[in-house]
């Protein structure tokens, strides 16, 4: 018995997938969409070759979190100079209009940390309300609840 290992060359044409965010929660959307750009749906998942599909996120703004994450989960970031450590919360994201930086930053920290990685993230696209651009592709509707 063989192990089948895929190649760059098997790749056939990536899917695009559509996914709707409105009151999903963050840390359960994310892996689930980890999932999809990996390619670990597919039955012909390989570590090391790029297998994953394409997934746009609409309504972004309207994902949720549980408990009080809101106010207490915190995106720390360094300005550069002595002492600059500063923090901003979820909620200060989403009230910002950046809540796509959110659900990126969640996807990221659970896709490999590599150039592989790097990536995969790429296919994800993220948008603050229900329209986006990329309907020359004909995105499918994804049903989160198979995954």
């Amino acid at each position: 018995m063989k192990t089948y290992m895929a190649k760059t060359a098997d790749q056939t044409s990536r899917g695009w997938y559509h996914v709707d965010a409105t009151d999903q929660v963050l840390g359960r959307l994310a892996t689930k969409l980890a999932k999809v750009l990996m390619g670990k749906h597919r039955p012909t998942y390989t570590p090391h070759v790029d297998m994953g599909d394409f997934v746009v996120v609409t309504n972004v703004s309207k994902i949720r979190v549980t408990g009080n994450k809101a106010e207490t989960k915190a995106y720390p970031y360094y300005t550069g100079y002595i002492g600059g450590l500063k923090a901003n919360t979820f909620s200060e994201f989403v009230d910002a209009g950046r809540a796509e930086e959110v659900l990126k930053l969640a996807v990221r920290r659970m896709l490999p940390k590599s150039k592989l990685g790097r990536q995969m993230l790429g296919k994800l696209k993220a948008y603050h309300g229900s329209e986006h651009p990329h309907g020359a592709q004909a995105p499918q509707s994804l049903d989160l609840e198979k995954i």
